[in-house]
């Protein structure tokens, strides 16, 4: 109904531009917005408030001449101008009550479209290191890329869901490092565990598997494991403690059998995100390691087409990209005067291979705290050829666990910290998954656990699966009952009091409220809807009997309840909420 208005507009709009009554060329966006009170119709356009200035009438002429020439149409009942210059539009009855029939034919299609025409797309979300299991934090980033993903595909898009695996950086050595130590450790060394190594019990369980397949292959006597290795803090320098310790960890036990370590540890950790991922409904496309990156040339190539532009120069021995020439507060450095290439090339690497592969638009998800990178990852591309605005990088917070009242508190170093996989045994799938898209995902979010574990309306997701519930109960009452509700010739014109009307209205904008989600990358208007949604069903069926004696009235409201559940299932969908018949 939104698209039908506008179109209408427009036409009416070129009309007035042809009669030179208004001047062509305007470049005007015409906006079409459900109305909040009924006495001012179903729609409304503030088109002739937009238009009035550059066309030099005051709105309400305007509106009236737009409203002249607006072409007839069957589905809207009657047009009126008010106040000073909105054009309100009233949708006719009939229309209004086709949406339940058109939503019970189209089923699990219901709030699909064709809008993204088939375009590529990729989103790259959660990418954490894997250092470690996925924590709460990551949780927030996976539901919210699981849904965007799934709101794209839904507007028809082609969207590859794809993990950047950082296993090639630093952190991975200090993992693999302190695997090592672990190990010596269950060797019968004396170990002095480092800082800044990883200490959680799971560096243990991956140790104990190392030293279960392998004995003690990779042992090594302390003294000489701590050989001439930097002091550790307080007193020293924890970075370069754990970097001489690293050093001497590739020194002592060969290319080879460093490798056997670092990659148990790698591979171990990898499975673990995956399967916690997928046990949370989150599958993807493509796992892309960055090692593949050096070991495929694609840095070399980069930094080769770079070099080719004009856009590196070396200093002091090392090579800098001229990201200032694009934005960036400073230039960066693509290769250290050491040889190696910096994370930095390797994003600029992994940045121009999603291009390479023909998506349209790459959209990476990330955390707040990666905000500074936005500017020099968005210059490479520029100074690669490439539209550096096919580029959306989203933002998520940190998300905060309360319980009682109190915030707990979490460290990833330590291994002190409430993992994903914990999370979602606590207070269900379902509520970790709503509860993370709630809200803008740039917003700080507090994720409060005894209301995600409450069963009650005061829950939101709980809430919005007991209306699908409510809806299941009244067809299996009818079922019990022996009636028969009839799939043909129901006369909607019976749902005519004022919580009817509300619904029937709500559900049309189910696909335009899917649309905004996803053109505007914020799955949580989705949420707002099904809340809204079922807070209008819960009032109906508060107010009103469903199986009463008149046969007409009572197959019209349940086939409504039926559209109702329809529509909820189809948006718990797209959150990978799931809607449960019995509760």
């Amino acid at each position: 109904m939104k698209q039908i208005i506008n179109d209408l507009i427009a036409q009416a709009l070129l009309e007035l531009e042809q009669a030179s009554q208004i001047p062509s060329g305007l470049g005007y966006n015409i906006q079409v917005t459900p109305s909040k009170d009924p006495a001012q119709g179903d729609y409304a356009s503030n088109i002739a408030l937009m238009l009035a200035k550059p066309s030099g009438m005051p709105p309400r002429d305007l509106a009236q001449s737009i409203v002249d020439r607006l072409a007839a149409a069957d589905s809207i009942e009657r047009i009126e101008i008010a106040g000073p210059g909105f054009i309100n539009f009233f949708v006719a009855s009939g229309t209004s009550q086709s949406i339940v029939n058109r939503i019970l034919e189209q089923a699990d299609s219901f709030g699909r479209s064709t809008l993204g025409q088939g375009g590529r797309i990729q989103v790259e979300f959660v990418s954490a290191n894997p250092t470690g299991p996925l924590h709460v934090g990551h949780g927030r980033g996976a539901a919210y890329g699981a849904t965007l993903a799934n709101l794209l595909q839904c507007i028809g898009y082609e969207v590859q869901r794809e993990y950047y695996v950082n296993d090639a950086g630093r952190q991975m050595h200090i993992l693999g490092t302190s695997t090592w130590l672990r190990y010596l450790e269950l060797c019968g060394e004396t170990i002095e565990f480092p800082s800044n190594g990883y200490q959680g019990d799971y560096v243990w369980d991956i140790a104990a598997t190392l030293h279960r397949e392998n004995g003690e292959r990779f042992r090594r006597p302390a003294e000489q494991v701590y050989a001439d290795v930097f002091e550790d803090a307080p007193a020293g320098d924890k970075e370069k403690h754990i970097d001489h310790l690293i050093a001497n960890a590739h020194g002592l036990l060969g290319e080879d059998d460093y490798g056997i370590v670092f990659d148990l540890a790698l591979n171990t950790l990898v499975d673990v995100i995956r399967n916690d991922l997928h046990a949370f409904g989150v599958d993807f496309d493509g796992w892309f390691s960055e090692r593949s990156l050096s070991d495929e040339g694609l840095i070399e190539t980069a930094i080769t087409r770079l070099q080719d532009n004009g856009h590196v120069y070396e200093q002091s021995g090392a090579l800098w990209f001229r990201s200032t020439e694009f934005g960036d507060e400073k230039d960066r450095v693509v290769r250290r005067e050491n040889g190696q290439t910096t994370y930095f090339a390797s994003d600029i690497a992994y940045h121009m291979n999603k291009f390479d592969r023909g998506f349209g638009k790459v959209i990476n998800i990330w955390g707040a705290d990666h905000h500074g990178y936005i500017a020099r990852v968005k210059a490479s591309l520029s100074a690669l050829g490439y539209n550096a605005d096919d580029l959306e990088i989203q933002l998520v917070q940190f998300a905060n666990l309360f319980e009682n009242g109190e915030k707990i508190s979490m460290s990833t170093r330590s291994g002190e910290f409430v993992t994903l996989r914990q999370l979602r045994e606590d207070v269900g799938q379902d509520a970790a998954r709503f509860f993370y898209v709630m809200r803008k995902a740039e917003q700080h979010m507090d994720f409060d656990l005894d209301l995600a574990r409450e069963q009650s309306s005061d829950n939101p997701v709980y809430y919005l699966q007991y209306a699908n519930a409510r809806i299941c109960s009244v067809n299996r009452q009818c079922a019990e009952k022996g009636l028969e509700i009839s799939n043909t010739g129901i006369d909607l014109s019976r749902l005519d009091n004022a919580h009817e009307q509300a619904l029937i209205k709500h559900l049309s904008l189910f696909p335009e409220r899917v649309e905004a989600a996803a053109l505007r990358r914020e799955p949580h208007l989705v949420v707002n809807y099904l809340r809204e949604l079922a807070n209008h069903f819960h009032s109906w069926y508060n107010a009103h009997q469903f199986i009463v004696d008149d046969v007409e009235l009572r197959d019209a409201r349940i086939t409504l309840a039926s559209a109702v559940g329809q529509v909820l299932r189809n948006g718990l969908n797209l959150m990978g909420v799931s809607a449960p018949e019995k509760m």
